[in-house]
């Protein structure tokens, strides 16, 4: 089930503590920070067969400050790509822990030893190394090393102190690493996660920022949360002009990171430093160069986001991608009654999903064949599956201690848990006692793998829900099944711990010398997971491996979901890491129904983006408690378009269907039609972000850079480059006070109206329950669809095309996109006959208004027969009416079916400046059979004003 652990606990004892108790961290992260040391010294440098450079640093002044130093460190260089540079600094005379190659694929960097006691063939006298765009520097004594754009000299990175208050030399211990970088105060930087940010999507000079895979709620803010993503985006401009680039810093161990403003400082307990840059120079470059490293996200099957449902009435609507589930369903009856309770309200419902209601004693891979009979069950999913429906349960990574459990006993048979002193580490979780799988070993995949085709035997699941991999446990330390007494009770709260256990401080890998700000209080990194002392494979201490291990279950479930029928996995994780996005989809964990939780969601779902991994929500109207009837209302207009939309509750929260308020389902009615009519081009964001990584969700800044006063906006987001929303996130508003850029935006509810602004501005706009405002901007085609076909013809719904220009501009051009294929797929790539691809453009001119596609592969889309019906044009000047259309070059005449309307466009009051507005109007072509599959050329003349 959803963490229930971190959500109660964190109630009862972090989110107590995060309010009474200001952290050690919080107090400190202001203060003059201890300077460790006097550096390293290059003593030599020289070129390597591989293009890039080799140096040996040695520690200048040894001393014991959280444990010692290592004397001699290997610097490795190498421009990888144009737009990518490497920096990787590790012990010159050891191997030590890093992120593994075979988890995340990369170049390998130079050999260790190599360098050492030989002769220096290559020695470099510069101290410049340059590539395309990049150009790495360093000083030699103290060792610092600076990163500069080559465009225009501006420095990224520089880990100079060079006098500084705020931060030391570079230090590199066995158990302690630090660095810095000075920044420039213009600098607005995003990312660092998974973190729940309470000032926003940009960080925040002070607030904390500690990066270890933890269950704790995602209610408690400013606190290590489930995911690890070591990476920032930093935005800032020059000469009025926007740049944008990141930096990852490629390392799984716990770290704080502190970010003082002018500067940023890591605090890591183990590791290398292993850094990316990445020059962008946009924000889109950006994500492009990183998932290109890390893994492009993976392709969502379509029915992720629409396929098809029969209502009693035997009419057919669009399904539209939305998700139920709750901890809570304990039968099968409550399941088939939520989903004919969705059908009676007349609110879409694509997947329902089995939280651990479904299990036998919350054993992974079983069926509880009393609440929910396995005739009974498979004769529901035959049901729902021929309708189009699917059907998503939940798996834990901890295996019940269970000499009775099959999957236990292959298990043990296979060797293939965690170990601790030789023997398989023992924690709790919701079965009782535990055994966790070692993913690291190629054995587990394989085991893994075959408990998901066995369990995919008994139960024809379409996807797969892996929770509680941070890993959370429900004890800390060395555990032993107590006797004489039943674990868990079977009474009270399950995540109570019931193991007889003792603390682990024994070693240093427990009770490491500096403490990571772990769970926003500086718990011990072993406390309510693995004990960090416990090994996995090969010898590797979860110390260093922790926050890899949802990402290594995500890779091992992908693969064996993968196997079963050769289709295009679902899988939904909880916990992430850099790289997870190429495997999996995600959702933000336990929040709060809480107007605040709600504002949350929307700066965590678009860092997500930023960290690769597109396919992201928050569960809708919150886990827990009880969200309000007008919350919900709020809530369901906001979740229609998280790429991931998916309404989750938990087990002591009142039920929250969405059709529980008439309300709340006349909100999901609107929100959720939108979200279907635009579904070609969301579905066309997945391609993209599977193909450059572009985030589905993202701030406005992606697609106004140049424009600073959205740099810090966390209330409003885009989907894809074009399409704004602005949700109402404040408890009794009936009105949004929203940020409009520069240019002409349109209202999709109403394309009636316009809101135009060459600078950008603020607009109030009216919001009473049930509307949600989404715009439209200038200069894009938007692919939408209609509904309302027979069940076997409804993928063959027609599409519409909406073409926006600049308000009232004689010339104009707009472009837009389309993506579709067979989704059952594994890959999602454009290729004859199983995807077809089509470029949209138009052009305003002179009087004429032309709009043409250029498709590629047609073969797919012409087999299917899906057809253009309508074409909108919006923000056209007017001096007459429309007339001489032509289609593919022949004149069309009166006795066709197609028709031009032509209705006025009005701006919003609120834009009135006193000045004169530009005449507009919106031209409709109706009446029209234009294959998706071939090309296209229309156009027809105008008065256009000047």
């Amino acid at each position: 089930m959803s963490s229930s652990t971190g959500s109660f606990f964190s109630l009862s004892f972090f989110s107590l503590l995060l309010v009474l108790l200001p952290s050690f961290y919080q107090v400190n992260s202001s203060s003059t920070p201890t300077k460790i040391g006097k550096g390293h010294r290059l003593i030599s440098i020289e070129e390597t067969p591989d293009g890039g450079i080799v140096g040996i640093l040695q520690v200048k002044q040894k001393n014991k400050i959280y444990g010692p130093d290592i004397p001699l460190l290997q610097l490795y260089v190498k421009h990888e790509t144009q737009d990518r540079l490497r920096v990787h600094i590790t012990d010159a005379e050891k191997q030590r822990w890093e992120v593994p190659y075979n988890l995340l694929p990369r170049e390998k960097a130079q050999s260790l030893k190599q360098t050492i006691g030989r002769s220096r063939k290559n020695p470099i006298t510069a101290q410049e190394y340059s590539g395309s765009e990049l150009i790495f520097s360093y000083i030699v004594d103290p060792f610092s090393f600076a990163v500069k754009r080559k465009s225009n000299g501006q420095t990224l990175f520089n880990s100079s102190s060079d006098g500084s208050e705020s931060f030391g030399e570079m230090v590199f211990k066995d158990q302690y690493l630090e660095i810095s970088t000075q920044l420039p105060k213009d600098a607005s930087l995003y990312g660092l996660g998974e973190n729940t940010q309470p000032h926003g999507i940009k960080l925040y000079p002070g607030d904390p920022y500690t990066l270890y895979t933890t269950d704790i709620s995602a209610i408690n803010l400013n606190a290590d949360l489930y995911g690890s993503h070591p990476v920032y985006m930093d935005l800032r401009k020059v000469k009025g002009q926007a740049y944008a680039h990141a930096v990852l810093l490629l390392n799984s161990n716990g770290m704080d990171v502190f970010y003082r403003g002018t500067s940023l400082t890591y605090k890591i307990i183990g590791g290398v430093f292993d850094f990316y840059f990445f020059s962008g120079p946009t924000p889109l470059a950006v994500v492009d160069q990183y998932t290109a490293l890390i893994g492009r996200p993976a392709p969502m099957p379509y029915w992720a986001f629409v396929y098809l449902h029969l209502l009693n009435d035997s009419s057919v609507v669009t399904r539209i991608g939305f998700h139920q589930c709750r901890w809570g369903y304990h039968n099968l009856s409550v399941v088939e009654d939520v989903v004919e309770n969705y059908k009676k309200a007349r609110i879409p419902l694509d997947v329902i999903w089995n939280d651990d209601d479904h299990m036998d004693g919350h054993k992974d891979f079983t069926l509880n064949l009393v609440n929910y009979p396995r005739p009974k069950l498979l004769a529901f999913l035959e049901k729902i599956h021929s309708i189009g429906m699917k059907y998503i349960v939940i798996i834990d990574p901890g295996i019940g201690v269970n000499s009775s459990y099959g999957v236990y006993q292959r298990g043990i048979a296979n060797d293939v848990f965690i170990k601790y002193e030789g023997e398989p580490y023992l924690a709790q979780v919701w079965p009782g006692a535990v055994n966790f799988p070692d993913f690291l070993n190629p054995k587990t995949v394989d085991w893994w793998g075959d408990e998901v085709r066995r369990f995919h035997e008994l139960v024809p699941v379409d996807g797969l829900w892996i929770d509680m991999n941070e890993a959370s446990n429900f004890c800390s330390g060395l555990c032993k099944i107590p006797k004489g007494k039943q674990c868990p009770s079977g009474t009270g709260p399950g995540w109570v711990c019931c193991l007889d256990c003792k603390n682990i401080t024994k070693t240093r890998w427990d009770d490491p010398p500096y403490k990571i700000n772990a769970s926003g209080l500086q718990v011990p990194i072993g406390y309510k997971t693995i004990a960090t002392s416990a090994v996995h494979y090969n010898g590797v201490l979860e110390y260093d491996a922790h926050s890899l291990y949802g990402f290594s279950q995500a890779i091992a479930t992908h693969k064996a979901l993968q196997g079963l029928e050769g289709k295009r996995p679902f899988i939904l994780s909880r916990s992430t890491y850099v790289g997870s996005g190429k495997y999996a989809a995600h959702w933000t964990g336990d929040n709060k129904g809480t107007w605040e939780d709600l504002k949350y969601s929307i700066s965590t779902m678009i860092n997500f983006g930023i960290f690769g991994v597109p396919m992201v929500g928050s569960d809708i109207c919150g886990f827990y408690p009880a969200p309000t009837e007008e919350l919900c209302n709020r809530w369901i207009e906001v979740g229609a378009f998280y790429p991931f939309s998916r309404d989750h509750a938990n087990f002591y929260s009142p039920r929250q269907e969405l059709y529980q308020w008439d309300s709340v389902a006349e909100s999901a009615r609107t929100a959720l039609g939108m979200r279907y009519k635009i579904l070609p081009y969301l579905y066309t964001l997945n391609y993209e972000a599977h193909t450059t990584g572009a985030p589905i969700a993202r701030p406005l800044f992606f697609s106004f850079p140049d424009y600073t006063e959205c740099y810090g906006l966390s209330t409003q987001f885009l989907l894809g480059s074009s399409v704004m929303i602005s949700p109402v996130l404040e408890q009794g508003k009936s009105q949004v006070k929203a940020l409009f850029p520069p240019g002409s935006w349109y209202s999709l509810f109403d394309m009636t109206q316009a809101i135009t602004s060459e600078g950008g501005q603020y607009v109030t706009l009216d919001a009473p329950l049930h509307v949600v405002n989404v715009h439209l901007h200038q200069n894009t085609i938007l692919p939408m669809q209609q509904g309302g076909m027979i069940s076997k013809e409804a993928r063959m719904t027609p599409f519409a095309l909406v073409v926006t220009f600049p308000a009232g501009a004689s010339d104009g051009k707009a472009a837009g996109k389309l993506f579709l294929d067979d989704d059952e797929l594994p890959e999602m790539k454009l290729a004859s006959g199983s995807a077809t691809y089509v470029d949209f453009y138009a052009t305003t001119s002179q009087g004429t208004v032309k709009l043409w596609s250029e498709v590629q592969e047609s073969k797919f889309a012409l087999d299917k027969g899906w057809k253009i019906s309508k074409v909108t044009v919006l923000g056209l000047g007017r001096n007459g009416a429309p007339s001489a259309l032509e289609l593919d070059g022949k004149p069309v005449t009166a006795a066709s079916n197609i028709e031009l309307t032509t209705l006025e466009q009005k701006y919003l009051e609120d834009l009135q400046d006193g000045s004169e507005k530009k005449s507009i109007v919106m031209v409709e072509v109706n009446g029209l059979e234009i294959p998706v599959g071939k090309n296209f050329a229309m156009s027809w003349k105008m008065g256009i004003s000047g």
